[in-house]
């Protein structure tokens, strides 16, 4: 047999499918919430998908235990951007989230999310004598999560600081958590509530309050999703038609190329194409998952799993925000929302993905 038969026969062309058919109702949807004279975020999205599926090969082809080799170099790589970020970062609306590389913004705290992934799957790896972890053995792992999470906190980005918090969160139960340090952990949390609201800025504030009183400011820290869900409920069965949705056409949704795209879908396409969209995510997870759980080693597992709970946390909370399931964060959906650093490291994570499912048949 051929190298190239070898490697096209050892890809899951199922997964590759289902990522650029979201892909491409992310591009379809984005051309239809976006202006004439703001095409460029289109074309500039077509620029990211391309640079994406260019990092989606390198992920592919790369053997997948190099970041296990290399998990304390990443990490610290990242963790210095995002320190440099808060100092030379773009300011943008008050928050510096994007260091200027010419024309381009990477935005450090997305590579955050999958280095603590591969951080995380480093830990299972070379711990896997130890069970159950308890409140000694977290020690360490808890002071190299929550720091990238603090510093992202203080661009400030609550969005990205909740995911990254939950998904390493995932991981770490994934190892194996004892009963009793789950409890005294989760008793910990809810004492500290008080001190974290404080902690939060007052538009953050504003926009969680407005989750369970969206009148109370509708026109302000309501508007967001008092917007998105006329826009969604308006979609009806079919939906109003590609270019068609009055809330997008018309302006009244905010930020309806980004943290409300799926409103875009919801309106134009419809319950029916809401619920496709929802579909290709759980056929895509679930195939994620099961290319984990038939990992040969456990490093691979973690790593599937970290990008399963990665894409399913994303998803899940970005289509909660814009149904009034969830408070306004400002998360991003996955391969449909507009966004370079997000898109690349999306795909970057599929490319991970098939390289652990290439792998099991070559170990």
């Amino acid at each position: 047999m051929s190298r190239y038969a070898k490697i096209t026969g050892n890809i899951d062309w199922g997964l590759l499918l289902t990522t650029y058919s979201i892909v491409a109702i992310g591009l379809l949807s984005l051309y239809s919430a976006t202006e004439v004279t703001t095409m460029t975020i289109f074309f500039k999205q077509l620029i990211w998908i391309a640079i994406g599926t260019g990092f989606l090969f390198v992920a592919f082809f790369l053997d997948y235990r190099v970041y296990l080799r290399s998990a304390w170099v990443i990490y610290f790589c990242v963790l210095a951007s995002l320190i440099l970020v808060l100092f030379i970062g773009r300011d943008i609306s008050g928050a510096r989230r994007w260091i200027s590389l010419g024309p381009v913004g990477i935005q450090p705290s997305e590579l955050a999310k999958i280095t603590l992934i591969i951080w995380i799957g480093f830990l299972g790896e070379t711990k896997k004598h130890i069970s159950e972890f308890g409140f000694r053995e977290l020690i360490i792992p808890a002071g190299i999560i929550l720091v990238p999470t603090g510093l992202i906190l203080a661009q400030p980005d609550l969005g990205t600081a909740c995911m990254v918090l939950f998904i390493s969160l995932i991981m770490l139960l994934l190892l194996g958590i004892r009963k009793s340090t789950v409890l005294s952990l989760g008793a910990i949390f809810l004492s500290a509530l008080p001190f974290l609201w404080l902690l939060l800025k007052d538009y953050q504030r504003k926009r969680i309050l407005s989750f369970f009183d969206p009148s109370r400011d509708p026109l302000g820290s309501g508007y967001h999703a008092i917007q998105s869900k006329i826009a969604v409920g308006s979609g009806g069965l079919y939906g109003k038609g590609l270019f068609q949705g009055t809330q997008t056409q018309l302006r009244f949704l905010p930020e309806h190329h980004t943290d409300f795209i799926y409103s875009v879908v919801a309106e134009e396409w419809g319950f029916i194409g809401s619920a496709v969209v929802i579909i290709l995510y759980i056929i895509l997870i679930t195939k994620i998952i099961s290319i984990g759980l038939k990992a040969k080693d456990r490093f691979g597992a973690l790593l599937c799993m970290g990008i399963a709970a990665y894409f399913t946390l994303h998803a899940a909370i970005n289509i909660g925000m814009t149904i009034g399931v969830f408070p306004v964060v400002g998360v991003p959906l996955p391969f449909i929302s507009y966004g370079g650093s997000f898109m690349v490291v999306s795909l970057f994570c599929i490319g991970v993905v098939l390289n652990v499912f290439w792998r099991r048949h070559i170990f």
